[in-house]
């Protein structure tokens, strides 16, 4: 046993559905609103059964049972309602389970939602200090790590205000630094971590990074399976309250997307009519086509024009939900312009084997009408969009082997055909 950090066995978590709980603290307002309920209950023929109703029970978490090593990163997965947040409240010590047994060995350190373990009235010097000695820490251990922390969190300048008036997002940057900085030999950390912005996010991952290899315990829920199995060697899969899958990291989300991922759709995103009528562009459309073992990728744009063109070509940049670019293509590198027309006309673009080329999840594509070198006739930024279910989980939405886009990236088979039912915009 000198090895594991936590040790868990049976462990249930019982929620009543109702009012009738017996809980150890009630307000005015909850007395005022059990005594309105035993009125009716006396004076309505149907208040035996409202009662009855009020009493079901839910089991959060039912028959749990795991051990953690110590240095262990374990990352927790589960669909919402798995019990992810309940285990770790409970592992925190926030919440009391209803049944079963936990060991744990050593300080444990947690960053759950947004508001724990944090005193609202008291400024952010003043909880580092009560975070520390919390966790049994002296005021000159605390002290010795307090400019380190300060630094982390990059809230220098409102260090003596009360941190309810904190934005959401100061208020993670200082409680995961808190956390983190204050040497637990168990950090839990919930997917709170999605307030922060993209650079925080990175900076928390690699300091996260760092408490695994110092040989401390971590526990990290995230929906972000990239980001999990990148912190992550070693997953738990929680399905119902109950544990599905223990191992592997990699095994564990290939069986919670097989189980719970989303399918591969493409959607048009929305643009009015007014809008388009100004471009000269019909509504582009998207669709993913399976084929045979893999997924292509197909976009149409149909043009209009009221008089002739000559010179005009469009070009199609791919983007991942949080903006970054990671393919395109226009004219210039596809060497395929619109022909001389007046009138209207489809241009298709094809991109193969898409899955292949592109880790899963999910994809933005902006679309433009241009004269290479001349102008930019219109922009559509983020017309369209789809999802890919990954096969392998790869960093979220960077190609993983880019010497197969080649010069071109994601090279298109492109062919302009007649339109069929495009929308007139005269």
């Amino acid at each position: 046993m000198s090895d594991i950090a936590i040790h868990v066995e049976n462990l249930g978590k019982q929620y009543c559905l109702g009012h009738q709980s017996k809980e150890k603290y009630k307000s005015f307002r909850d007395e005022i609103a059990k005594g309105a309920q035993s009125i009716k209950q006396r004076i309505l023929p149907w208040g035996d059964r409202s009662r009855k109703q009020n009493d079901h029970t839910f089991w959060a978490l039912n028959d749990l049972s795991f051990e953690v090593k110590q240095g262990d990163r374990i990352g927790i997965i589960g669909h919402n309602g798995a019990g992810k947040s309940t285990l770790l409240k409970i592992l925190s010590r926030i919440t009391e389970p209803t049944k079963g047994e936990i060991r744990i060995r050593g300080k444990v350190a947690s960053l759950l939602e947004v508001g724990t373990g944090f005193h609202p009235e008291l400024s952010g010097r003043e909880n580092i200090f009560l975070n520390g000695a919390i966790l049994g820490m002296g005021k000159a251990e605390i002290a010795h790590k307090f400019d380190e922390i300060v630094a982390f969190a990059e809230v220098e300048k409102f260090l003596d205000t009360p941190v309810k008036r904190y934005s959401s997002g100061m208020y993670v940057r200082l409680a995961f630094a808190v956390a983190a900085h204050l040497e637990p030999e168990i950090l839990v950390v919930d997917e709170v971590l999605a307030v922060g912005d993209i650079a925080f996010q990175k900076k928390c991952l690699g300091k996260m990074e760092d408490v695994g290899r110092e040989g401390r315990t971590v526990l990290f829920v995230s929906h972000n399976m990239a980001t999990l199995e990148r912190l992550c060697p070693k997953a738990l899969v929680l399905n119902h309250g109950q544990l599905m899958f223990q191992g592997a990291a990699e095994e564990g989300i290939k069986l919670y997307m097989d189980q719970f991922g989303q399918p591969n759709t493409a959607t048009a995103k929305s643009a009015s009519y007014s809008e388009l009528h100004q471009m000269g562009l019909c509504e582009p459309t998207v669709e993913l086509i399976e084929n045979g073992k893999n997924i292509d990728l197909e976009v149409s744009v149909a043009v209009e024009s009221q008089r002739e063109q000559k010179g005009v070509g469009i070009s199609i940049a791919l983007f991942t939900q949080t903006g970054n670019r990671v393919a395109g293509i226009g004219p210039r590198l596809h060497r395929k312009m619109l022909p001389m027309f007046k009138g209207k006309l489809v241009q298709k673009f094809q991109f193969l084997a898409i899955d292949e080329k592109l880790a899963g999840g999910n994809y933005l594509i902006s679309l433009s009408l241009r004269r290479p070198q001349v102008e930019i006739i219109v922009d559509l930024p983020y017309i369209l969009s789809f999802n890919l279910t990954p096969k392998i989980i790869y960093p979220d939405g960077v190609p993983y082997c880019y010497r197969d886009f080649g010069t071109v990236l994601l090279k298109p088979d492109i062919t302009i055909s007649a339109p069929q039912q495009v929308i007139s915009l005269v």
